[in-house]
């Protein structure tokens, strides 16, 4: 029977598999991996280390193999870089300049959907990305008054100016 490759584990690396098996937060895979080298290390075939975790004997082929080239380093996880940024700075940007624009005609706020849709390309989970990062709520933002008649600027000057300056005999 094919005992796979030969483990030799010395004592500090022995301690440390026994010490992930042992300590209750260890991530599961770590002591799997701990218990897999530690039998292989006893001269435990492939197959008989699989049929006691009850796991593939490729996969603990594969961790024996790992142990052999690179130590415990190698019973680690390694690095994954994950898919290519999609948005970046300039993006970001770009959503945070909508938002010193005049919301759409009809609208008094801007709103994630409304951004998206501006925008064109950028996906509304994205903006709400951004948003959250930079700790905007859309619909928390503030104004003393919201409106969206075009007109309301002249309107609202006119009644201040009528507050400030009233005409003769308009208080009784």
């Amino acid at each position: 029977m094919n005992k796979g490759t030969c483990i030799g584990l010395s004592e500090t690396e022995k301690d440390m598999l026994l010490s992930w098996i042992r300590c209750g937060t260890t991530e599961h895979r770590l002591v799997e991996r701990a218990k897999i080298i530690l039998m292989a290390s006893d001269g435990i075939s492939t197959q008989t280390i699989a049929c006691r975790l009850k796991t593939r004997p490729a996969r603990v082929s594969k961790w024996r193999t790992r142990f052999a080239r690179r130590g415990i380093e190698g019973l680690r996880d390694a690095l994954r870089e994950g898919a290519p940024r999609r948005y970046g700075k300039d993006t970001e940007r770009r959503i945070l300049a909508v938002l010193d624009e005049a919301p759409p005609p009809g609208y008094s706020t801007w709103t994630g959907a409304l951004v998206a849709e501006r925008l064109g390309n950028i996906s509304r989970h994205q903006i709400w990305r951004v948003l959250k990062r930079h700790d905007l709520h859309l619909q928390r933002r503030h104004s003393w008054c919201i409106s969206t008649d075009p007109q309301f600027a002249v309107k609202a000057a006119d009644i201040v100016g009528l507050y400030l300056n009233p005409p003769e005999n308009a208080v009784g």
